[in-house]
Parts: structure tokens; sequence; C-alpha cells
């Protein structure tokens, strides 16, 4: 009997020690002035500020609109919550040992992002350094300022880099929304062609009244179909584009010499918003699948699948794709056909 109370009880101390290791908050195994790395509450952040060494920075903050970056731009969500659950889920693993002591730290003193959390009273929460990755990819260097020496840290369950959470490539922070208008709110669009004018059309919606102006040629006496110009004025929601080309290499050159496709223009109901976007034929390169198979709606020696686009008064330079945006580069005869009526198969 004392016997099995004995193998019990060891039972009880190894099972609890397993679960300590595995399931307890590592963190608390080192001083939080060393190794704070950890923010569990991320709804008390309020400002981020990340700066890497070339003097390459983001600043993201917390608004009633949302996060905004550099106090001008509207964050993209996606990014911001990947830093914050990085945040809420990093944890401690294990000292740098002191034979890389000194090689991590001058690493870090050349490469590295500053990384500094603010709380909504902008009170400095944590500011650390966030270094190179270990090179098994079990987690990545970070170093606590004021703290004596860099800690490995990772996420439980995760093999990889951590820093890359912690990039300050301003387009990777910046949203890509293009057209984001709920239907009711739109007063008119219009999609000018500027190869095929008779493909353009505008659409306008006042008191309920929904009209289109087309090119009288197009139609001849045949009724709008009501039902197809209501279903598109719901698809200018959430509409992306791929990413930004501002500040790339030659593009300026590149959209000096590519036909333009056309312009989509949007207005919202008593202006209070208003969107054009000039949009280019991309030439076919090593990402087009279209490179042997030609479609008659694509213009010979050009991409099927993705086009350059100008918007915000040519401030912004993007790469939209026609799997978003084929829906509204849509011509003017398609809204006088009619609805195809599909039998039922009962």
């Amino acid at each position: 009997m004392q016997k099995t109370l004995l193998y019990l009880l060891l039972l009880l101390i190894f099972g609890g020690g397993a679960y300590y290791f595995v399931f307890s908050d590592r963190d608390s195994a080192f001083p939080t002035h060393e190794a704070g790395f950890r923010i569990k509450d991320t709804s008390r952040i309020g400002k981020l500020f990340l700066v890497n060494k070339l003097g390459e920075s983001v600043l993201i903050e917390r608004t009633p609109q949302g996060w905004k970056l550099n106090g001008q731009y509207k964050a993209l969500t996606s990014t911001v919550t990947h830093l914050l659950g990085t945040l809420a889920r990093q944890e401690t693993k294990a000292p740098v040992p002191e034979v890389s002591h000194n090689s991590i730290i001058q690493t870090m003193a050349g490469s590295s992002t500053k990384v500094e959390v603010y709380d909504r009273n902008g009170k400095p929460m944590r500011i650390f350094y966030v270094g190179s990755d270990a090179h098994n990819y079990i987690g990545t260097y970070m170093l606590l300022e004021g703290a004596s020496k860099p800690y490995l840290v990772g996420i439980k369950g995760f093999e990889g880099s951590l820093s890359a959470s912690y990039n300050t490539d301003f387009d990777n922070w910046r949203d890509r929304t293009v057209f984001d208008i709920p239907a009711q709110d739109i007063q008119s669009v219009s999609v000018d062609y500027e190869e095929h004018p008779l493909n353009s059309f505008r659409i306008t919606q006042e008191n309920g009244k929904m009209d289109i102006e087309v090119d009288p040629r197009v139609v001849g006496t045949m009724e709008p179909n009501i039902n197809r110009i209501s279903t598109y004025l719901g698809f200018f929601t959430n509409l992306h584009c791929e990413g930004y080309l501002n500040g790339k290499m030659h593009i300026d050159s590149i959209l000096s010499t590519v036909p333009k496709l056309g312009t989509i223009s949007v207005t919202g109901k008593d202006n209070t918003y208003h969107q054009e976007v000039d949009v280019y034929w991309m030439p076919i390169n090593k990402r087009s699948k279209n490179k042997v198979t030609l479609s008659r709606d694509v213009k010979p020696g050009y991409d099927a699948d993705r086009y350059y686009a100008v918007m915000n008064n040519g401030a912004d330079t993007i790469i939209i794709q026609q799997f978003n945006f084929g829906k509204i580069l849509r011509k003017a005869y398609e809204f006088y056909e009619k609805d195809l009526n599909i039998p039922s198969k009962n």
C-alpha cells in the first residue's frame, strides 16, 4: 500500500513537472527586465514604431477609424493582426550562449530592427531589438533595451522566423483597398475604354432609381437589364490591388509606352466619395499564363491576368488582377442582355 502511494506521488510530481514545461508560460523563468518580450494583452497597445539600421521605418497607430500607417494611410489589417499575434505569443526560449554572445551582439549592431511599443496613453510598454534568426530556424535573437544579453525568442509549436513580423517595408503595411463603397451609397459609376469606346458606359442612381448611359448604336431600342445593373453596383466593396509599384525602377517609363485600357470612376452620393483609376495593359512577363494561348479580349503581347493601374490622382501605381477587377470591367451591351433562365433539375 505504501509503495502504491509512493508511485502515485512520484507520478503526480513528474506529471506536474511535464505539464509545467509543456504548458506553462516559459517567460516566467526569466526576469522580465531581461526577457519580457511578450505582451499578452495587445488590446492595450496604442502605437508601434519600427525602424531598421537603414533608417527605414513605419509608424502604426490605433485610431477610432482603425489602424493608421505613418499618420496618413490605412494600415493593412492582416499585417497588423499578424504582428499583434506575434507579440502575444512569442516567448523566451533561452539566453544566448556565452560563446555566441559577442558575435550576435555585433551582428545586431549592424542589422537589427528597433521595436517601440506604446500603450493607448502613449506610455512605453516595450522597447527591444529584433536581430537575425537562429541557424536552425527555431527562433529569432532579440535584445530588450537595457538588458545585459540577447535571448532566443520563438513561438511554441512554430519553427520559423519571427523577424518577418517586424519588417519595415512600407508597402507591406499599407492597406491595398482600391474601391470600397456599398451599392446604396453610389451616385455614379463610369467605365471608359480607350480603344473601344462603344464598350463604355455610365451608371447613375438617384432616389432608388438606376439609369445607364451608353452609345445608342450599341443597344438600339433594347431596354436595360435593371437586375444586372443592381448586381454590378454591389461589386465595388472590398476591391483590393495585388501590391504597390511606387518608386519601382522604370515604372514611369513603362507606363508611358504601354496602351491604356481605360478609366474606372466611382462617385458617392453627395460627393462624399470619389475614386478614379486608370488601367493600363501589362506586357507579357515570366508570370504570365497566356504566353501561347491568345484571347480575343486580351491585346496581343499583354498579360491576361494582371494590369498596371494608377490611382489617387497619380500618386499611386499598383497592380490589379483580372480575377478581382474583371467583374467591373464589363461592356455596355452586357447590361442589355437578358438573364439566362436555367431550367430546374426537379
